[in-house]
């Protein structure tokens, strides 16, 4: 045999052997990420029969705003590991093969449409630093000795404005306006939506999550799965942050989101997913707060110092008293936790929808540039 030919079939062996070795740490990388986001869900939903002793840090309740912080950080790394494993330096042709040609820009779409979730977040924190002032106001009045009436009526004029924001209805929450009770307090600004009457929180996370379908059995591997992975991780994400934080019109929201069993990364997200529907279900009635634990305990603490506001006589018994101050203390507590959490949270809410606009632009760079390579060049 020529030593030409001889050349070319160990050049040929060498080129295949090449391109497995890339196809094996292809591979390899995208488990690693598929186990990445599947370690920190679980981390996140403290899974039952995980051992709570492994860490020295007390767990966070969960849905409060320590936990929210650390969701978000989670989203972000996996958001980040996701644009480099799957977009980034990546031959743009792998997305013109059915079924990328379609999965991501639906990605792409769900992403655009998070960035008007995002928005509506952004303005539900605003309207829990509000609550956050309303309650302190009342906090501070309280926590005088003794309890004078004056004290307890301005702390009644507080939490009733509180209780009253709470209770409005969705729908009419863009109307919502601080109560001119307390305008000369803090100076409390309108808190109107930024959008349309006809915008719902509830009907753009079903849009989300309408056309997202498991993978089946006989479409390739590869990068498919990831991006699935990354666009649920996404939808629930929104989903929860939605069931958690004061947004506009969100009725029907515990039944919009369906996740399969058969990924283990999917595990975490039913658990949770379980307990926020259930708890969904027994708070659907119009305009409550949301399932923040913050703000649930900020209602029930309000509710219960009216009462004692509306019942007030001086002076007050000794064990009434007691009670009012183990109140007051929770219900400061609870004003510190949002003081401290709350802006943080914002802001990372605010990072992530930057974030989301830089990944899309670079996905859509990579795509603009395949489309370049197999559009035809136009001759005269």
């Amino acid at each position: 045999m020529p030593a030409t030919d001889n050349q070319g079939s160990f050049l040929n062996r060498i080129s295949i052997r090449r391109n497995q070795v890339v196809y094996e740490h292809e591979v390899e990388d995208l488990e690693q990420f598929q186990r990445h986001v599947t370690d920190r869900l679980a981390e996140l939903f403290h899974l039952p029969g995980e051992d709570a002793a492994a860490s020295s840090d007390p767990p966070e309740v969960l849905l409060s705003i320590a936990w929210f912080r650390k969701l978000l950080d989670a989203f972000l790394c996996c958001e980040a590991e996701f644009k480099a494993v799957v977009i980034m330096g990546r031959d743009a042709a792998n997305f013109a093969k059915s079924p990328l040609d379609r999965l991501i820009p639906e990605h792409l779409d769900r992403t655009i449409k998070a960035l008007d979730i995002c928005n509506a977040i952004t303005h539900g924190i605003d309207l829990l630093i509000h609550w956050q002032k309303l309650a302190m106001i009342a906090v501070d009045s309280l926590q005088a000795r003794p309890i004078i009436e004056g004290n307890v009526e301005r702390a009644k004029k507080a939490l009733n404005t509180l209780l009253s924001s709470i209770t409005t209805d969705d729908k009419e929450n863009h109307h919502h306006k601080a109560s001119k009770d307390l305008e000369t307090i803090g100076n409390l600004k309108s808190l109107s939506y930024p959008f349309a009457k006809s915008w719902s929180a509830s009907k753009q996370i079903q849009a989300m999550s309408s056309n997202l379908a498991a993978p089946r059995g006989g479409e390739p591997t590869g990068l498919v799965v990831p991006v699935y992975l990354m666009s649920s991780v996404l939808v629930f994400v929104m989903w929860v942050m939605v069931a958690a934080i004061p947004c506009q019109e969100r009725t029907g929201l515990g039944a919009h989101l369906q996740i399969p069993k058969q990924f283990s990364w999917a595990h975490p997200m039913n658990g949770v997913q379980e307990k926020i529907a259930e708890d969904w279900k027994k708070k659907e009635k119009k305009g409550r707060s949301g399932l923040l634990e913050e703000t649930k305990r900020l209602e029930e603490l309000g509710q219960n110092l009216v009462e004692f506001a509306e019942d007030f006589k001086f002076p007050v018994e000794e064990e009434k008293a007691e009670e009012v101050a183990a109140w007051v203390v929770e219900l400061g507590e609870i004003c510190r936790k949002m003081e401290d959490g709350l802006m943080p949270l914002q802001m990372q809410v605010r990072e992530l929808f930057l974030r989301m606009v830089r990944s899309k632009g670079e996905a859509l760079d990579v795509l603009d540039q395949f489309n370049k390579v197999v559009t035809p060049i136009p001759y005269n």
